[in-house]
């Protein structure tokens, strides 16, 4: 069962951006629900993400941007002291908001640009997350911040007393978009979890059982 919160108070909608039928939107339900990732997805999804990198770097942090993930650490609770592994990083917003809040963190991405563009400090990982080069068992939260849910390799590389952190910076209008409910279906076995809104996105923290 998915709890939902009371939005966080400085919630505010998200302005109209990608419908239901936006492509990416379509791409994420499919990957999420089983159509097979092929390598033409990942070649496309690469060049299109190596293309963006330059204009979507910064070194700041966006508060509307933060504002979710920072949400879902303060009252989705998931652990802190343990390793995170943040899928499709991108050019490092994920990584910046939660440096020195969490204790291990690894960036993963697809792109290769995305990740010359992200801060130095902790370990970045160029791969393809249907088909992660870590073994069973080895995260404690695994972060996906406007990215493509592969349900198999997030509960392979798991713990058990893991949890997943997913964020939608703009909430439904996000492009790459998956309600809590659609998110946790989609992951293997049975999920619960708590849900809210916060900035003009939108978060969940999920468990096992």
């Amino acid at each position: 069962m998915i709890t939902e919160l009371e939005p966080h108070p400085d919630a505010s909608d998200p302005e109209p951006f990608a419908g239901p039928d936006h492509p990416m939107r379509l791409l994420t339900r499919a990957t999420a629900f089983g159509e097979e990732w092929s390598a033409e997805n990942a070649a496309r999804v690469s060049k299109v993400f190596d293309g963006l990198a330059p204009q979507w770097a910064s070194p700041d942090i966006d508060p509307l941007k933060a504002a979710p993930v920072l949400d879902a650490i303060d009252r989705g609770r998931p652990q802190l002291d343990g390793r995170w592994i943040e899928l499709g990083s991108g050019t490092g917003s994920g990584c910046r908001i939660i440096d020195g809040i969490v204790a291990e963190h690894i960036s993963v991405d697809l792109s290769e640009q995305m990740l010359v563009h992200a801060p130095d400090g902790s370990p970045k990982v160029r791969a393809d997350s249907a088909c992660l080069p870590f073994p069973d068992d080895v995260a404690d939260v695994v972060l996906l911040i406007n990215m493509l849910l592969f349900p198999g390799e997030v509960d392979r590389i798991l713990r058990d007393s893991g949890s997943v952190v997913w964020v939608n910076t703009r909430g439904d209008q996000t492009p790459i978009h998956l309600s809590a409910n659609d998110a946790a279906a989609a992951l293997p076995g049975d999920w619960s979890g708590v849900t809210a809104r916060a900035g003009r996105g939108l978060w969940a923290v999920l468990g096992r059982g």
